[in-house]
């Protein structure tokens, strides 16, 4: 079984419907990030719209993954709010684990940074 290590949890005002977001990163606005945007952290919790969520932004957390990568990966945000290898943008941290395909849960170390 996978873990998280959850350093610092902070919260954000969601600005949309993260109902069935939940391990997915999360912009500094409250939507799920976009490609190669700089995430504030990974959605702890499903969080309806005007709710504060809870954003895991330091530490180990479990993403879904957009794509098949490798442990040791850099890593990034795809559209869709899942990991995928790094190509361009901001880094987001590195993956603990190995991916052969989209959505599976992998923990990604978060730089917060």
């Amino acid at each position: 079984m996978k873990t998280e290590q959850p350093i610092l949890i902070t919260s954000i005002e969601a600005d949309a419907d993260l109902s069935a977001k939940q391990n997915l990163f999360i912009a500094f606005d409250g939507n799920v990030c976009g490609n190669g945007a700089k995430p504030l952290g990974v959605l702890a919790a499903n969080t309806e719209i005007g709710e504060q969520a809870p954003v895991c932004c330091i530490g180990i957390a479990l993403v879904y993954s957009g794509a098949a990568l490798a442990a040791g990966a850099k890593v990034q945000s795809n559209a869709a709010g899942k990991v995928i290898t790094y190509a361009a943008g901001a880094v987001a941290g590195y993956a603990l684990d190995a991916s052969t395909g989209a959505d599976e849960l992998i923990r990604v170390l978060l730089t917060g940074h």
